[in-house]
């Protein structure tokens, strides 16, 4: 299964768009929906299945604000260097894909406590 995250993305201009991510494949909308198209025309058919997660942004019991905090401030570091063809330091990328991860963790944690409150 295909897990995509869909993060808002604040642009100059204060307007908010969409990055999704599945691995290395990558696409932005104006909307979360717009992102999640541009991104399953990417993807093959065996890959169809898919997880989609809508990240907020709100510091919560399974992401703390510190956690957010620091993703925000990598995740800016990450598009300058991109945007200037280069890469994180090591650490750097290291720690934002440790982030990244925990993040995808709390999210199945948060969909999996929904779940368990409409079981109920």
């Amino acid at each position: 299964m295909t897990t995509i995250t869909i993060l808002p993305e604040s642009i100059e201009s204060d307007e908010i768009t969409y990055r999704a991510i599945a691995g290395a494949i990558q696409s932005e909308g104006k909307t979360a929906g717009e992102a999640l198209d541009a991104l399953t025309k990417q993807l093959s058919e065996d890959e169809s299945g898919m997880l989609v997660i809508v990240q907020n942004l709100r510091p919560d019991v399974f992401f703390t604000a510190k956690q957010q905090q620091q993703l925000i401030k990598l995740m800016a570091r990450w598009r300058e260097a991109r945007d200037n063809n280069k890469t994180l330091p090591p650490q750097e990328q290291v720690e934002l894909q440790m982030l990244v991860n925990a993040e995808l963790r709390a999210a199945a944690k948060r969909a999996e406590s929904a779940i368990s409150e409409m079981s109920k």
